[in-house]
C-alpha cells in the first residue's frame, strides 16, 4: 500500500527515484510524485494515473537536478485522486517536502490547531497535515522537528522528509508501516521493501517502530523519538534483480505461478531429514520443548493467507492432533478472545507487515501467548515482533494477487503440522513417508502447469459470465476461497466460494442456466459427497468445471469441463488444486483485458487497518 523511494549521494535523483517508484508499483497506487533539492532549489512534480504520467510532467518541465530526493506512489485514503492530493507534500515557509505511508488518525484535530497558527492548506490529506506541523516545530533542525511533529502524532507513517534550508539532510521515520535504508558506497537508498533498492545495493537494514534517521552523504544516525541512540543491524538482501524482473514472462502473475515448482523446492530444501523422518525448522530450534506442550492453535491472517491458514488449521488437528483454530486478523484484537495457557498464536502473512495480523499477534502476546511467524520477508516487522517463526523462501512475489507465496504458505504449515506430529506421536516411518509425499509436490505441480493451455481454453468459454460459484469439501473448502478471491482479484468477476454442501442452504438459489460452478472434486474421504453436489447443481442448469484426480473418469460423466491433477494425499491436495484456479484467474483478467498485476484499488501489502 502506497510507495517510498528516497535518495542522497552523488547521481542525479531522478531517474533513480522513477526507477524506484517502477519497482514498487505492484504495491498498488492511483499517482505518483517527486520532490528534488538542486542546492537550496526544491523542485516537486506529481501527477495522477501512473509513472509515465510523471515522466511526462518530468519531461515537459525539462527534468529535475539534484543530488537529493523523495519519491511516491499513492494509494488514497484522505482525499480523492487529485493532483492536490499527490505527495510529495510541503509546508508553506521552510520549503519542507514529505512523503508519507499510513495514517495519521488525530490529524483533524492538528489541522485545527495549525490553521490557528496562520497555515493554510491545499490538500485533504492527512500528509500535508504533518508536513505543515514539522514546518511549524522548525528551528534549524530537521531531525528534531521531525521528532517533535511524531510526538504529536497518532496513528500510522513511514516517512521521508527533506527540506530546502538543509541541502545535504534527508530524515526518515517510522511506526506501523515498513522502511528500510540501503547502505551503499556514499550513498543511501530508502525504501518501502527491498525491491526498490536492490538494484543498488544488497546491504541495507529496517527501521523498527518509533525510529528516526538523520543521513547525509558521510553516514546516517539512528535514535528513537525520543532521542534514545539506536544500533542498526545492516543485513545482507537475499535476493537478486533478476527476481524481480519478468524475463521472458507477460506478466508477473505468470511468472509466479510457473515459478511454483522451483520455489517450493527452496521452501523445503534443507528441511527434511527424510533419515530420521523428521522435519527442522531451525527457526522452532529454541522453543521446541514449549511448543510440544502445546495445547491450542490459533492461526490468524488476512485475505489469501487466511485460506492458507484454514488449511493449517485442517493439518495441524489431522496430523499432529492438536486444536486449532483461525482468526481474522482484523476481528481477533477487537473482541475479548480467551488465551488459555500453553497457547501458540500464529501469523501467517507474505510482507510480514500486514497491520491486522500484526495487531493481533501483538494483542495475543499481551495476553500471554507464544508467538510464530510464517512470513516471506526477512526482518519484516512481524519476523522481529514473534517470538520464532518459519521464512518462506518462495522470493518476492510482484503480483497484487499472491500465488507462489499461498502455495510456500501452505507447505510451511504442512512443515510445521508434520513437525508437531513427530515430536507427539508420530513414527518416524510414518513421517518420513508424508515427508516423501511433500517432497514430490513440486514435481507435480510441473505436472499441472502442463495443462495452462486447456485451461485457458475452458476459461475463454465462461469468461462472459459475471457470477461463478467455487465449492470444495475438507481440505479444499479453503481452496476454494481462494479460487473466488483470485477471479474477484484481477478479473473482477463476481465470485463465491463455500462449502460444497452448503450450497443448498440458500446459495443454490442462485444457480442459473449456464452459471459457471467450480467444483474441487479430487479423489478423497468425501469424492461421493462431492458428486452428489455436482449432480444438485448440473440439474439446476449450471454447468460444471470439476478440478479433479488424474485417471477419475466417473467424473467425466457428470462435469462439462475437468481440469486434472495429479494423485496425492487428500492433505497435499490444495497445493495442487489451487494452480489450475490461478491459472483460471490469470486467463480470465487477461481476456477481459484487465491489469493483471495491478488490479484496480487493490494494495500489496495492507499495512493500515
Amino acid at each position: 500500500m502506497c510507495g517510498i523511494i528516497a535518495y542522497i549521494g552523488s547521481r542525479t535523483a531522478e531517474p533513480l527515484l522513477l526507477e524506484g517508484l517502477k519497482r514498487l508499483e505492484y504495491r498498488g497506487y492511483d499517482s505518483a510524485g517527486v520532490a528534488i533539492l538542486d542546492g537550496d532549489s526544491l523542485q516537486v512534480a506529481r501527477a495522477v494515473g501512473r509513472i509515465i504520467e510523471l515522466e511526462d510532467r518530468l519531461g515537459e518541465i525539462g527534468g529535475m537536478g539534484g543530488t537529493l530526493g523523495i519519491g511516491h506512489t499513492r494509494w488514497a485514503t484522505h482525499g480523492g485522486v487529485t493532483e492536490a492530493n499527490c505527495h510529495p507534500h510541503r509546508d508553506d515557509a521552510n520549503g519542507i517536502a514529505v512523503v508519507h505511508n499510513g495514517i495519521i488518525e488525530n490529524y483533524a484535530a492538528l489541522r485545527t490547531y495549525l490553521v490557528g497558527k496562520g497555515h493554510a492548506f491545499s490538500s485533504e490529506t492527512d500528509t500535508e497535515v504533518l508536513a505543515m506541523l514539522i514546518g511549524e516545530l522548525y528551528e534549524g533542525d530537521l531531525e528534531e522537528s521531525v521528532k517533535a511533529a511524531l510526538r504529536e502524532v497518532t496513528g500510522a507513517y513511514a516517512i521521508a522528509v527533506i527540506c530546502a534550508r538543509e541541502p545535504d539532510t534527508l530524515v526518515v521515520a517510522r511506526k506501523g508501516s515498513p522502511l528500510m535504508v540501503g547502505v551503499g558506497n556514499g550513498e543511501y537508498v530508502v525504501g518501502s521493501d527491498a525491491s526498490a533498492i536492490i538494484a543498488h545495493t544488497t546491504q541495507a537494514f529496517p527501521l523498527d517502530d518509533y525510529n528516526v534517521v538523520r543521513i547525509t552523504r558521510e553516514g546516517f544516525r539512528t535514535s528513537t523519538i525520543d532521542d534514545a541512540p539506536v544500533t542498526p543491524q545492516v543485513m545482507q538482501l537475499e535476493f537478486d534483480l533478476e527476481q524481480i524482473e519478468l524475463g521472458a514472462f507477460s506478466h508477473f502473475m505468470l511468472k509466479e505461478i510457473f515459478e511454483q515448482p522451483k520455489v517450493l523446492r527452496t521452501t523445503l530444501r534443507g528441511r527434511i531429514d527424510h533419515n530420521e523422518g523428521r522435519v527442522v525448522l531451525g527457526g522452532l530450534t529454541s522453543f521446541a520443548k514449549e511448543l510440544v506442550k502445546a495445547r491450542r492453535f490459533i492461526l490468524t491472517a488476512q485475505g489469501t493467507a487466511l485460506h492458507a491458514a484454514m488449511i493449517g488449521e485442517y493439518l495441524l488437528e489431522d496430523l499432529a492432533k492438536i486444536s486449532a483454530e483461525v482468526e481474522y486478523g482484523s476481528e481477533f484484537r477487537y473482541r475479548n478472545p480467551i488465551i488459555e495457557d500453553r497457547t501458540v498464536v500464529v501469523g501467517v502473512s507474505q510482507s510480514g507487515e500486514t497491520a491486522d495480523t500484526l495487531c493481533a499477534l501483538i494483542e495475543a502476546k499481551d495476553r500471554g501467548a507464544m508467538s510464530l511467524g510464517v512470513v516471506n520477508v526477512v526482518g519484516s516487522t512481524m519476523a522481529r515482533e514473534t517470538d520464532a517463526g518459519v521464512y518462506l523462501r518462495v522470493g518476492p512475489e510482484i503480483g497484487v494477487a499472491s500465488t507462489k507465496a499461498f502455495t510456500g504458505q501452505v507447505t510451511v504449515l504442512t512443515m510445521l503440522a508434520l513437525y508437531m506430529a513427530r515430536r507427539r506421536f508420530m513414527s518416524p516411518d510414518v513421517c518420513a513417508r508424508c515427508l516423501k509425499q511433500l517432497d514430490a509436490i513440486p514435481d507435480k505441480i510441473e505436472r499441472v502447469l502442463e495443462s495452462d493451455g486447456h485451461v485457458r481454453e475452458v476459461t475463454e468459454r465462461y469468461v462472459g459470465r459475471d457470477n461463478w460459484l467455487f465449492l470444495g469439501r475438507g481440505y479444499n473448502y479453503p481452496t476454494a476461497l481462494e479460487g473466488a478471491l483470485k477471479l474477484k482479484e484481477i478479473s473482477y468477476i463476481h465470485a463465491e466460494g463455500m462449502p460444497a454442501a452448503e450450497m443448498k442452504h440458500g446459495p443454490i438459489a442462485l444457480i442459473d442456466e449456464g452459471m459457471p460452478v467450480v467444483f474441487i472434486a479430487n479423489q478423497g474421504r468425501q469424492y461421493n459427497k462431492v458428486l452428489s453436489n455436482i449432480a444438485e447443481t448440473r440439474s439446476r442448469g449450471g454447468h460444471v468445471i470439476a478440478v479433479a484426480t488424474e485417471g477419475d473418469t466417473e467424473i467425466t460423466k457428470v462435469a462439462q469441463e475437468v481440469l486434472y491433477i495429479p494423485e496425492c494425499e487428500e492433505y497435499l491436495s490444495p497445493l495442487l488444486a489451487v494452480v489450475p484456479l490461478q491459472l483460471m484467474a490469470f486467463h480470465a483478467a487477461v481476456l477481459r483485458g484487465h491489469d493483471v498485476d495491478k488490479p484496480r484499488n487493490l494494495a500489496k501489502s495492507v499495512t493500515v487497518e
